[in-house]
């Protein structure tokens, strides 16, 4: 289903570079399509710094390449800081986490390198969603597109998906209600190895552990993982979306989001962002640059700079370290 002509689109003609770990799914499972359609096949070996990538892409004829966003990161940097450009990469396939909109304009708009945001698990094998255009998307303007590639999509061949509420109940697709995300389909995982983790399907569907809402038009967009959404007062807010609206200040280059304890609200939002080299910006700036964008009651109560952000085997950001080591923070007046 990931080679199809709304998915990756694959074929013969392609290079491809997984800038992903074998043990994560093998690379994505970019492996077998490339066989499948006779694509070349290119590794990254122990090097993903961004020169190396670059060198990689350009003495290979990379056209098409996939990873998560701190790597990617890594590479943008590295282009800019020496007024680099690709030679044959066309597409990229984002995933892992959300790709913040920063990083989708910098491709597309500076590099002509489109990107194809991407959702899945290792219980999927892996992929689940991509965000491709539908023929309608043609006329709406650049803006408009780009908002709707925040999205991780829609499901791949072979993959249904439904959001429910706490009690199960299945929610309208319209945009707006979010809940907890659930899929079928032929290959995903029914079980376990050696039952741990007991059966994780409920009547067929498997349980994802993150929150979503769907559109009318069966785009997904992840609002959280059900364990890093914050519930504040009752309501949940989406340290995603606080994540990428962070990232969008010129002087951020990295940034996550957690909830801290709070005596009424139970839980409020910080910000803890890493600034870029040189680059120089207050708590107090980057907190009126939420204004307008965001409810006023999920405005961030505090803002953390740091030098580096902790991230997993795979690249993505350690939400787990990162709450392990604000444990005894205090919010500012409660």
């Amino acid at each position: 289903g990931a080679a199809l002509p709304d998915a990756i689109n694959l074929s013969a003609r392609d290079v491809v570079l997984p800038v992903v770990p074998m043990f994560h799914a093998n690379a994505w499972s970019l492996p077998y399509g490339c066989t499948m359609v006779g694509a070349k096949l290119v590794f990254p070996g122990q090097h993903l710094d961004g020169k190396s990538l670059h060198e990689l892409m350009e003495a290979e004829g990379v056209t098409m390449s996939a990873g998560v966003p701190t790597v990617w990161l890594a590479l943008l940097q590295y282009m800019k800081a020496n007024h680099l450009k690709f030679s044959t990469m066309n597409r990229t396939v984002i995933g892992g986490s959300a790709c913040p909109l920063a990083m989708t304009r910098s491709f597309q708009e500076e590099f002509g390198v489109q990107v194809l945001h991407a959702w899945g698990m290792t219980e999927m094998s892996p992929l689940g969603t991509l965000c491709t255009f539908k023929s309608k998307h043609a006329t709406w303007d650049p803006e408009a597109r780009l908002a709707l590639q925040a999205k991780q999509g829609r499901g791949i061949f072979g993959v249904d998906m439904k959001i429910v509420d706490e009690e199960g109940r299945e929610l309208p697709w319209d945009g707006k209600r979010f809940g907890n995300l659930l899929v079928r389909g032929p290959w995903i995982a029914s079980s376990y190895m050696k039952g741990e983790g007991g059966d994780p399907l409920r009547d067929g569907w498997f349980p994802t552990g993150d929150v979503a809402t769907i559109d009318p038009d069966g785009y997904m967009q992840i609002t959280d993982r059900s364990k890093d959404v914050i519930k504040s007062g009752g309501e949940w807010i989406s340290s995603i979306e606080l994540e990428n609206i962070a990232v969008a200040h010129p002087a951020i280059v990295e940034a996550a989001v957690i909830g801290i304890r709070h005596p009424k609200w139970d839980e409020r939002p910080i910000v803890v962002a890493v600034k870029k080299p040189g680059a120089e910006v207050s708590k107090e700036e980057l907190l009126k640059f939420y204004e307008g964008k965001i409810a006023k009651w999920w405005l961030p109560d505090d803002v953390v700079f740091v030098t580096e952000l902790p991230h997993t085997a795979t690249g993505k950001l350690s939400k787990l370290t990162l709450r392990q080591k604000f444990t005894d923070y205090r919010l500012p007046g409660a």
